[in-house]
């Protein structure tokens, strides 16, 4: 599964780490994340990500 990186503060979601304290547990792919999830560093929308180079 494909890292995504915050274009706004440089945060990298990694697929197989999640973010349990937005209750996002692993192994959860970037396109299924939930449309409201948020940046957890900054709180931009996912239309802020892009694929990790």
């Amino acid at each position: 599964m494909k890292k995504y990186v915050c274009t706004v503060c440089g945060y990298v979601y990694d697929p197989e780490a999640g973010v349990p304290e937005q209750g996002i547990n692993p192994p959860k792919a970037f396109e299924e994340l939930p449309d409201d999830f948020v940046c957890p560093v900054c709180g931009v929308g996912k239309e802020e990500f892009e694929p990790e180079a």
